[in-house]
């Protein structure tokens, strides 16, 4: 079976109770050491949803591996981040790590509480109805200053005169992809193919049975209707809950998530995006993710456990997926 598998740390854990950061982090060395783990993955967000901050991790994951590709999913910010200062910073993390960088960008909206149209008022004044042009406008902005292009751009949000930066990344180009979870209706299609037509990557949640192949037949299409050709990463970010009860792993699930997150998911959803229960269910179900499309898939030890889930996640689930 071809898929490759990252872990996700849950950095926002050290403020509800998982764990303290320094040992959060410690799962990127051990799943390097494992060799079952191409990437590791942080999420991102300023104050709509505030956790430790991405650039700062990411730096030091660069300095405690050598091997796994290093990403942020999704850099929620992105929208929010002056474009050419963030285009600085990443070339600069993508030297240190001798270009392992995985960049996956959103709107980052958060509706309940309004909080991401909260942020953006204190970040700028950046409101939630303009995310989407900013994240495609500040795409094109890092590309071009990664392209080693001197920048004299006028845009709709961002204006700069005689722009070059350096270091540039290591990678060339440097991947940017796109994390997007569209509910089916007005947005479903303007949201595919936004990742079809800008992205170099597709990042997603299965948070309803079957979505994430309608998701991907829909990129797919939208790529050929645009002439894109070239290899095209899917990567499903996902949950798993590792015991001999589903409904307790479930359970346990929703209440991380719910501490995590607020009550936002819920119980068919969590079901959705959780392999739970016994090692040989949840292989199942990673499986099933491949079958729908997934190319990658990072997963997320959603319990209070990290260490035992891990291990188990190590030693039962991921050999059985990867035969």
């Amino acid at each position: 079976m071809t898929v490759s598998f990252g872990i996700t740390i849950p950095q926002r854990g050290a403020l509800i109770g998982v764990g303290p950061l320094p040992q959060l982090l410690q799962l990127a060395p051990r799943a390097e050491s494992s060799g079952l783990f191409d990437s590791v993955w942080v999420g991102d967000s300023l104050t709509a949803k505030p956790r430790p901050e991405a650039i700062g991790l990411l730096g030091a994951l660069a300095g405690m591996t050598s091997r796994l590709r290093l990403g942020v999913g999704c850099m929620a910010s992105f929208p929010v981040r002056d474009p050419a200062l963030f285009a600085y910073q990443w070339a600069t993390l993508d030297q240190i790590s001798q270009g392992r960088m995985e960049l996956a960008v959103c709107t980052g909206i958060v509706a309940a509480d309004r909080a991401s149209n909260h942020e953006g008022r204190n970040f700028g004044g950046v409101r939630d109805i303009d995310r989407a042009r900013r994240l495609e406008e500040n795409i094109g902005i890092c590309r071009r200053l990664w392209a080693g292009e001197r920048l004299t751009f006028d845009g709709h949000f961002n204006h700069y005169e005689d722009l070059v930066i350096a270091p540039r990344p290591v990678q060339d180009p440097c991947p940017i992809w796109i994390a997007a979870n569209p509910a089916p209706g007005r947005y479903w299609e303007r949201s595919l193919r936004r990742v079809a037509t800008v992205a170099d990557g597709f990042q997603t949640c299965h948070l309803a049975p079957g979505v994430l192949r309608l998701m991907a037949d829909d990129v797919q299409r939208f790529r050929t209707e645009a002439g894109r050709k070239e290899p095209f990463p899917v990567m499903a970010y996902h949950n798993v809950n590792i015991g001999p009860d589903v409904q307790g792993c479930l359970a346990e699930s929703k209440r991380f998530l719910d501490a995590y997150y607020g009550p936002t998911f819920t119980e068919p959803m969590v079901a959705a995006w959780t392999a739970a229960g016994p090692p040989e269910r949840c292989a199942d179900q990673l499986r099933d993710l491949v079958d729908q499309g997934a190319t990658a898939i990072t997963l997320r030890c959603t319990s209070f456990d990290q260490d035992g889930q891990f291990e188990r996640l190590c030693r039962e689930v991921l050999p059985a997926v990867l035969g």
